[in-house]
């Protein structure tokens, strides 16, 4: 018996269940990262995560359920990646932190901005809670820096859009900086130092009335 095995004969009901089902989420990231959603079959996850097709469906009832939880459950662990590398620093080195911390993500889980970018028409309901979950939090975290006077003079609403932007500049930069035929690559220096210098002084210098469109 492997010690993999003999480890998983030690839990209950309970803990064996979701090991089982984070091993089928792993199978799935990689099933779908090297095939596709559209080839993303029942058969070859099984046969990836290891377990019977019968197991499959002891936890997902199909699987477009599986796949429209996908995208969200990465998301999620993507979050909780970053915070533990953000650290306490004031927030301007905080979100310096978010962002490259992004970058580590994505060399870990290479799979992801495949998966992201067809989710939108394979896994819709998983895209928009990607989408909603992300950007809850991320607007948590900003109205958290406005509470302690690190950001001025934006709403909520705006908050939104801001983080909105924000996401979509990452998955284009990862696009152009970091996939490449040889696997994902770390982002070169000046793409943090930009986006530092975005946020911290911003592009252009102030002209006449601020409320100008």
């Amino acid at each position: 018996m492997t010690q993999v095995n003999a480890k998983v004969t030690k839990l209950n009901r309970i803990e064996r269940n979701a090991w089982t089902k984070q091993k089928i989420f792993e199978a799935a990231t990689k099933v779908v990262g090297r095939y596709g959603y559209a080839e993303a079959s029942v058969a070859r996850i099984t046969e990836q995560a290891g377990v019977a097709q019968g197991t499959f469906y002891n936890h997902f009832e199909n699987r477009q359920e599986l796949l429209d939880q996908l995208l969200p459950k990465i998301g999620l662990d993507m979050v909780e990646f970053i915070r533990g590398r953000t650290g306490t620093a004031d927030a301007a080195r905080q979100e310096i932190a978010r962002f490259s911390a992004f970058f580590d993500f994505i060399r870990e889980v290479p799979e992801f901005l495949r998966i992201l970018n067809e989710a939108e028409f394979f896994a819709p309901v998983g895209y928009q809670k990607h989408l909603d979950n992300i950007s809850v939090a991320y607007v948590r975290i900003l109205r958290r820096a406005r509470l302690a006077g690190a950001i001025e003079d934006y709403s909520d609403e705006e908050f939104e859009a801001i983080v909105h932007m924000l996401m979509g500049a990452r998955g284009y930069l990862s696009r152009r900086y970091s996939y490449s035929e040889n696997g994902v690559t770390a982002v070169p220096d000046h793409v943090v130092s930009a986006y530092r210098k975005l946020m911290t002084r911003g592009l252009f210098t102030a002209f006449g009335d601020q409320d100008t469109p």
